[in-house]
């Protein structure tokens, strides 16, 4: 597979690299580095990274604006349906290539390279540069660590294996980089983010199953002076509350009109409940985006009943 992905890098001279809607640093990242793997190995290419960025993440890397292209390849990474693939008229390319790590959704690109049981897309980008011939430097490795570590939430996930901690291991080798750099790039953030997580903790409501759930509304996104994505990143830090089986966040975002939940549990498997609410994402990580509050509180519900039977079961 990884061949056959390299061959149709070779063969076009425009390459177009997308991801999903609402991006973190693992789809980010994983863009960024093969853009700039791309670039190193082949100079005369146009390759381009696209999709709408965040400030919160303005220190990872920039990404590109997207032109008018003809006879390009786009290849989109860590995104398993087409409806979610950010800034993207599929019309507009020769053949397209997914380079993903979710539980299979539905095939949308020609060629589809899915290792659902990796830790992260940039794991699976790591494999790749590992075995063909494009080429890496300390800064595109540093850059996949990045995504890597943030999507294994560091390493606390079991999408963690032995061939995740090799890859790791070779690519240091291989290719020197400074960690203490790489996780005060993604890990550094100001007081106003920290004191909403403050005001996530204190206002989190646990229902008697174990589900624990906090609404943010606009009027406390302004308050704490952040942006609405700082709510929904902010997920993996409540991992391990002896209380909390499952928990979510509902944020407001009135400039796309919209409530975003983020998603996480170390129980049941969520990701087939977010599906039937147009969401997805992985099995113990996964995210919906509703029009308000009141169908969020129907996914909650919806949450509760299946930690409900999930401790009935147990």
């Amino acid at each position: 597979m990884f061949e056959e992905i390299y061959k149709k890098i070779v063969e076009y001279d425009t390459i177009v690299i997308a991801r999903h809607i609402g991006v973190d640093p693992d789809a980010l990242c994983s863009q960024l580095a093969l853009r700039d793997s791309i670039k190193l190995t082949f100079p005369e290419k146009k390759v381009l990274a696209i999709g709408t960025g965040s400030a919160k993440f303005s220190q990872i890397g920039k990404l590109d604006k997207l032109e008018n292209v003809s006879n390009a390849l786009l290849i989109v990474t860590d995104t398993p349906d087409k409806k979610r693939v950010d800034s993207v008229d599929f019309s507009q390319f020769s053949y397209s290539i997914k380079i993903d790590h979710h539980p299979f959704v539905e095939k949308f690109c020609d060629l589809e390279c899915i290792y659902d049981t990796a830790s992260s897309a940039c794991e699976v980008l790591m494999d790749l540069l590992l075995n063909v011939p494009l080429k890496c430097n300390g800064d595109i490795a540093s850059t996949l660590y990045m995504g890597l570590v943030t999507d294994s939430n560091r390493f606390l996930f079991n999408s963690c294996s032995s061939k995740t901690f090799d890859l790791i291991a070779r690519m240091l080798e291989k290719y020197p980089f400074n960690l203490s750099d790489a996780y005060e790039k993604i890990y550094l953030r100001p007081m106003n983010e920290v004191r909403l997580e403050g005001y996530i903790a204190m206002n989190m409501n646990v229902t008697e199953n174990g589900l624990g759930y906090v609404q943010i509304t606009d009027e406390v996104i302004n308050e704490y002076g952040v942006d609405s994505a700082s709510a929904g990143n902010m997920i993996n830090n409540f991992n391990y509350i002896k209380e909390v089986i499952c928990w979510v966040t509902m944020t407001e975002d009135l400039k796309n009109n919209q409530i975003r939940l983020s998603i996480r549990s170390r129980g049941p498997e969520i990701n087939k409940l977010a599906e039937k609410h147009g969401g997805g994402g992985h099995r113990m990580a996964s995210g919906v985006k509703v029009k308000n509050f009141d169908e969020a509180m129907k996914v909650v519900k919806d949450l509760d009943n299946l930690l409900k039977e999930y401790n009935e079961a147990k």
